[in-house]
Parts: C-alpha cells; structure tokens; sequence
C-alpha cells in the first residue's frame, strides 16, 4: 500500500481528505503545518505528499524547499493544495519543483486521479530498465505513457550485418540511434593522414550514434563497421528527439541507459594524452575483457584486428602489436587461434595500468 502525508492546517480538510484516501487503501499520516510535515517526511518515508500553501509556521514554499535540499526526500512527488484565491502564485510552486496541484475545494475524483497519476510517474522514474532490447521496449512503451504520446514507436525490428558491413559513415545524414542486439562493432573516425581512430568496440547491449544525433551538424560523426556478424536496432530520430527533450525527466533516464558508451570514450581519450603506450594497451585489454570479448584461459573471444586495436590506443600498429609481443612474452596474455587475446593475468594487466 501507498502512502501519503498530507499537510493541511484546516481540520476539516485536514481530516475529510484523510478519510477520503484511508477508504482508497492509502496509508495515510497528517500534519498541522509545515514544520512538522517536514518530521513526518523524514520519519514516514511517504510515496507522496500533499501540502497546503498557505500554513502558520511554514508555508508550503518553505516546505517543498526544505524537502528538495534533501537526497532522501527530494524525489518524493509532491502536490500543492490551494485555494483560488492562491492559484496565482501557483507558478512559484511549480518553478520549485511541485508536480501538481489542486484547488480547493476538489472532488474526490480529481483528488485519488492526481495522486494515482503522479505514483505511477515516479514508478516510471524508479524503475530500473535491463539493457536489451526487451529492455528497451519496455523504457519506449513506459516513456511514450509518462509522456502521453502515442507516437513513438513500440516495437523495433533487428536487422543483420555481415562482417565488414558499415551501419553508418561519417559524413552520412544521422537519422536513427543504433543498438547492438548480437555481434560485434567498431566506431571509428578517420584522421586527415587517413589513418582510423577507433572510438568503440561495441558489443550486445551498446548504442551507437548517440552523439551524432545530439550535434547540431545533422550528420554522423564517425563510421560503423561490423567486425562479426551481428544484428542490430535502429532507433529513429523523432522517437529519440521526443524521449531527449520532451521531459527532463525522461531525458534524464534516456541519458542514463545511452550514456555508458559515451563516457568510455571520453575516459578513452584522457588516457591517450596521459598514459604510457604499455598503460593504455593493458587498459583497452582489460575494458575488451569487461565487454566480454576479450576471455580467460582456456576460452576463446574474439579476434580483434591489430590496426583496430591500435586504433583504440592511438598508437601505429607496428607499436601496438610490439607491445603485445612483450605482454606475451611476460606471460600476461597468450594468442589462440586466429591471432584471439587470451588474458593469463589481469592482476598484473592492472598493476601495469595503475603503476607503470
């Protein structure tokens, strides 16, 4: 069961709005002002709030304020109630951070909708989405309610590249974001000497193209190749323009399942202009291992070429496949089959990275 603090300092609304709620199958708990609302916030851990504007002690500005400053209340809705006469200053509320409100005197109805409506918004806010695609259908289908549209897409279709298909160039018109269901895909931009600097190994789980849509340029910022077979979704643009900047909320979440791919490649280009050749080639082995396409002995993954592993590390090929000989040699790592990493010791692979 939910439950709900009301603040109030009229009695009578105080206590027909509780009984209104308690026969809903809320659990409910009052305050006669805001300073106590602000106690049984801490202690009550309500799902919502409702608070009266106009209270002796603290008003309810005061209130939503106090509450926004605290991590474990400041995600809590929260719903003004107030008179006519008051819906003018309503703005104030909202610039604070208030959800909604309602003025009184509401009807039952208009009151259970609100608080229903809100609960089921921050569900949305709390939940956490898997990143696969059943996972990403669910965020879309969830969004697309949140935000009251039924235009975003509900279901995609997987499409399948074969080995050394491009998704998309650098240069080419940006219209969809992409996600890797299966296989395995490089990001790259190409440099004026025309050499590739490879941005990303991107496997099942990583999205591809995230920057390019945000730019203002309207075109790719670097290319897609597939390097094993793989299967991919593409994501059109409306529907991520719609997810980005129609709430700041959903903004918020969308950022968060996207971003991961973005914040390699930034840590990535730090360690290019801060770390030792040997630093970043025990680096990219270990964030391959993570990924899962780099494997422990005795299994296999998969084979990386040696100019797109160089490409990561920003370094010629020649100096990245020598660095690889002496990890080789030192008995970090082993080749299999088809020239595939094989990791024998990442303790040391770590020591190198944080050491060396």
């Amino acid at each position: 069961m939910k439950k709900v603090l009301l603040i109030e300092d009229n009695k009578d609304v105080r206590e027909n709005t509780a009984d209104i709620l308690e026969l809903s199958n809320y659990i409910v708990t009052t305050a006669e002002n805001g300073k106590i609302g602000i106690e049984k916030a801490k202690t009550f851990h309500p799902d919502i709030i409702l608070c009266d504007i106009m209270m002796p002690v603290m008003d309810g500005y005061q209130v939503l304020d106090t509450l926004g400053e605290k991590p474990d209340t400041a995600s809590i809705p929260f719903i003004f109630l107030t008179a006519k006469s008051e819906k003018a200053d309503l703005r104030k509320g909202m610039n604070l951070g208030a959800d909604d409100y309602l003025t009184k005197p509401f009807e039952e109805h208009e009151l259970l909708d609100a608080i229903a409506c809100r609960l089921k918004k921050n569900d949305f806010l709390r939940k956490e989405f898997s990143k696969n695609i059943q996972g990403i259908h669910e965020f879309f289908q969830d969004a697309s309610h949140y935000l009251n549209l039924e235009y975003i897409t509900k279901e995609y279709r997987p499409k399948p590249y074969k080995k050394r298909d491009f998704v998309f160039r650098e240069g080419d018109h940006a219209h969809a974001l992409y996600f890797v269901e299966s296989g395995t895909v490089k990001t790259y931009k190409s440099t004026e000497s025309g050499k590739e600097f490879v941005t990303g190994i991107n496997k099942s789980g990583d999205f591809m193209g995230q920057l390019s849509l945000l730019g203002h340029h309207g075109t790719y910022l670097e290319s897609a190749m597939v390097l094993h077979n793989a299967e991919l979704y593409s994501i059109p643009k409306t529907d991520f323009i719609h997810l980005l900047y129609d709430n700041k909320e959903v903004s918020r979440k969308f950022m968060d399942i996207i971003s991961s791919n973005l914040i390699e490649v930034q840590e990535q280009l730090l360690n290019m202009a801060y770390t030792s050749v040997r630093q970043r080639v025990a680096m990219a082995l270990l964030n391959l291992y993570k990924k899962g396409i780099i494997k422990d002995a005795p299994h296999e993954g998969i084979d990386i070429p040696r100019e797109d592993f160089a490409g990561m590390i920003g370094t010629a090929t020649e100096t990245a496949i020598r660095t690889l000989s002496e990890f080789r040699e030192e008995g970090l790592i082993a080749m299999g089959r088809a020239r595939r990493i094989i990791l024998l010791n990442k303790e040391k692979l770590q020591h190198i990275v944080d050491f060396s």
